[in-house]
């Protein structure tokens, strides 16, 4: 799975997954519909299967900033004749929220953060349900940072290989295969194998309970048994205990999540209005315009003479390498000052300060 593709080059491995690996991935020239850097996921073709799955999961999600973004398909042929599937992501900077949370060391992360981040979560489950689908492994793993135009970072959900089309019936039927990860199941999962849109509302409050205590839902031993936690999970008079020190507002959302029967949990739309995420769309809102007009960069001599103008790729410095914008460059008589001219942008990820690298460097 070494090969490039007909318009990309293939770097390094950034990631593995029980699909294969993630490589990231760069233009092979200036493209109007591929970004300077990608993260191509690879398996072999004979098994694909869960990429492919996951490419029709996200043809039919299209429009939603809180969803990765996918850029198309491609197969490639090894030199020893092995055939790879890749998939052509969007590329996340500040990896995933599991990293970040792991980082707190156990503090949990600061609650303006956590209800920024629930409510890109939010709008990325309700956009996923409104499709017909859900996802079933909604964890902090699976939620990626990708860089704002201010240098922050907004939420988005992936890893869509075991998302399922949504059955529209008020009465729910038993699902043989259980999907997901099993310390973000939700009792109804666990008990009577259904998972269904209220599902992935009860992995959302486990993993806004992480954020807010730095810990997993459920605190079980490390030796506990699947069968073990599915009995904790299972328990009627069971929920994932929540924090005092958090706030009142953060106590009742987590509470409308952690609701045992499906039917009365709330659901993405209404707690879209909840006042623990209210009023934080209008802050996402403005990080997520754009502010283009011309920028400069500064190489060092050597790089200077490595790079010809068209050759470059913009990258935010406040993110060190992102998915961000592109456009024409133009090398001034310095010879070590590049200005960016008739900038081009993804419609939701701007900045403002760059840095450049070769567009060949792999």
């Amino acid at each position: 799975m070494d090969s490039d593709g007909t318009s990309w080059f293939r770097g390094r491995v950034i990631g593995q997954g029980s699909f294969g690996c993630v490589f990231i991935a760069k233009p092979k020239s200036n493209s109007s519909f591929l970004p300077p850097l990608m993260a191509v996921k690879s398996a072999e073709v004979s098994a694909s299967a869960s990429l492919q799955k996951e490419k029709e999961v996200f043809d039919n999600l299209n429009g939603c900033p809180f969803v990765l973004e996918c850029f198309g398909e491609e197969i490639t042929m090894g030199e020893n004749g092995e055939m790879a599937y890749n998939l052509l992501l969007e590329y996340a900077a500040g990896g995933t929220l599991g990293d970040l949370i792991e980082k707190c060391n156990g503090n949990g992360l600061p609650e303006k953060d956590v209800r920024h981040f629930t409510r890109c979560i939010l709008e990325g489950i309700g956009h996923i349900h409104d499709s017909g689908y859900v996802h079933c492994d909604v964890k902090p793993d699976n939620i990626l940072l990708v860089a704002t135009q201010s240098g922050k970072f907004v939420a988005k959900i992936a890893d869509l290989g075991v998302a399922k089309r949504s059955r529209h019936c008020k009465r729910q039927k038993f699902d043989p295969s259980m999907r997901g990860t099993p310390l973000y199941l939700a009792p109804e999962t666990v008990v009577q194998h259904m998972q269904e849109a209220p599902s992935d509302i009860w992995a959302l409050g486990c993993v806004v309970l992480e954020m807010l205590s730095g810990r997993q839902a459920w605190v079980v031993k490390e030796d506990c048994s699947i069968d073990q936690l599915f009995s904790i999970i299972g328990d009627e008079h069971s929920l994932p205990e929540i924090p005092s020190r958090v706030s009142k507002e953060a106590r009742d959302f987590l509470r409308r999540c952690f609701v045992r029967k499906p039917a009365f949990r709330f659901t993405a739309e209404m707690l879209l209005d909840d006042p623990f995420v209210k009023g934080v769309d209008e802050e996402l809102s403005r990080e997520l315009e754009g502010d283009y007009s011309q920028g400069e960069v500064t190489l060092s001599n050597a790089d200077a003479e490595s790079c010809s103008p068209e050759c470059i790729s913009f990258i935010p410095l406040e993110a060190n390498s992102s998915l961000s914008s592109w456009g024409s460059a133009q090398r001034t008589n310095e010879g070590s000052t590049i200005t960016v001219k008739e900038l081009s942008s993804n419609p939701t990820v701007f900045c403002r300060s760059f840095f450049a690298i070769p567009a060949l460097a792999r």
